[in-house]
């Protein structure tokens, strides 16, 4: 089965279940129980770094499927997508937020929802979210689909499952982080729930977010994935 669609879509499967299963509440706590918290820790890394690398290696080998022609309007979306994507993922990384790793340790906080939490409290996620929709449009391959889909389901699955481990770790100390904050970027803002912290967000996080987009086309060289500048070669005069 090596190289073909079967392969790269059991391995997105292993890495995308594997991240739910072994995050799970009953999961976790049987394994930290055997192993102990650092030994849960070690074998999350490890199924997660192999599964992913298994991932890499099928697609690349999946030969060219092409499920739509790459036209203008969807080879141009990864470039309208990622620069907020690339913020959302920066400002994700560098805020201290009740969904991160750890997050919970936040409960009964009186300012727990800050920053880029105003705009919605699990950014990162987000910026999952767009970089995968405009990589599914932009490949418009059945390899795409299924690689980019994945990323897009664990992204929107991690979302509804970090906020119900957080609902039981945190009780009801849970409750005014929900009602103060979002998983829909502004929807809390938009209901009057909450204020944008534009402080809290700083500029920053935008700008590093806008520096990691323009660093895209190297890291994309130096990974050997042509994609990108193979994209800008065809829309620069």
């Amino acid at each position: 089965m090596t190289g073909t669609i079967e392969t790269l879509l059991l391995a997105v499967a292993c890495f995308v279940g594997g991240h739910f299963i072994l995050s799970s509440v009953k999961v976790r706590r049987y394994v930290a129980g055997l192993l102990g918290e650092g030994g849960f820790r070690a074998l999350y890394s490890l199924t997660a770094v192999g599964t992913m690398v298994w991932t890499v290696l099928a697609y690349k080998a999946v030969p060219e499927i092409e499920l739509w022609r790459d036209g203008m309007a969807l080879t141009h979306l990864p470039v309208v997508l990622m620069p907020f994507a690339c913020i959302l993922v920066v400002a994700g990384l560098t805020s201290r937020t009740v969904t991160m790793v750890g997050g919970e340790s936040m409960a009964g906080e009186p300012d727990a929802v800050l920053g880029i939490a105003t705009i919605t409290r699990h950014p990162f996620l987000w910026g999952v979210v767009l970089w995968a929709i405009g990589h599914i449009a932009a490949t418009g391959s059945a390899a795409g689909l299924v690689l980019f889909g994945g990323m897009l389901i664990l992204a929107l699955g991690g979302m509804a499952h970090i906020d119900h481990r957080r609902r039981l770790a945190m009780g009801p100390d849970w409750g005014p982080i929900a009602m103060t904050s979002s998983v829909i970027p502004f929807l809390a803002a938009i209901q009057g729930r909450h204020r944008i912290d534009w402080r809290g967000i700083g500029w920053a996080r935008p700008a590093g977010g806008i520096a990691l987009y323009f660093s895209l086309p190297f890291i994309h060289s130096w990974a050997g994935a042509s994609i990108l500048p193979e994209f800008l070669m065809k829309v620069l005069p």
